[in-house]
């Protein structure tokens, strides 16, 4: 995999936000993708047609039913509220070691990798950007998926 630089990485403002700055500690295990690898990582895990979730198509695994496990749960509250703790169902539903590498996917090109504590610990920074990305563990296949209007869902990638 190829990464970009921090200079080089558009969105990196979420990571530096003054409301929210995340230490150089972390920053240091949160690796935004080179368009070129996010590309190749939505490609293989995600969806070969769809460039976003938004254009996901009935042969993606996202767009199957099945997948999905859960109603639509909030996150937005807890987003905003002064409890940095991902939501407990959230915490229930992955339960994986804290080096386990997850991939945040907003799109096509625009894939950030990290591990999993980090990812519990900055979660807030990574959705300043909510439109419909997935969280994703390597060899994993538990996901979750966020929604701009503050819901996420929680499911299962198909084998």
């Amino acid at each position: 995999m190829q990464y970009l630089d921090w200079p080089d990485y558009r969105q990196g403002w979420i990571f530096r936000h003054r409301e929210l700055p995340v230490p150089d500690s972390a920053m240091a295990r949160i690796r935004p993708l080179a368009a070129s690898s996010a590309s190749q990582w939505w490609r293989q895990q995600v969806s070969l047609e769809a460039s976003h979730a938004s254009h996901f198509l009935s042969d993606d695994w996202p767009a199957r039913n099945g997948v999905w496990q859960t109603e639509r749960l909030p996150w937005q509250a807890r987003w905003e509220s002064d409890d940095h703790a991902l939501p407990d169902e959230i915490l229930n539903h992955f339960q994986w070691q804290d080096n386990t590498v997850v991939y945040f996917c907003y799109d096509v090109h625009h894939v950030v990798e990290t591990d999993w504590l980090t990812f519990k610990q900055h979660w807030k920074n990574f959705l300043f950007f909510d439109d419909g990305p997935l969280l994703m563990g390597r060899r994993r296949n538990e996901v979750a998926q966020f929604f701009s209007d503050g819901d996420y869902v929680l499911g299962n990638k198909p084998s």
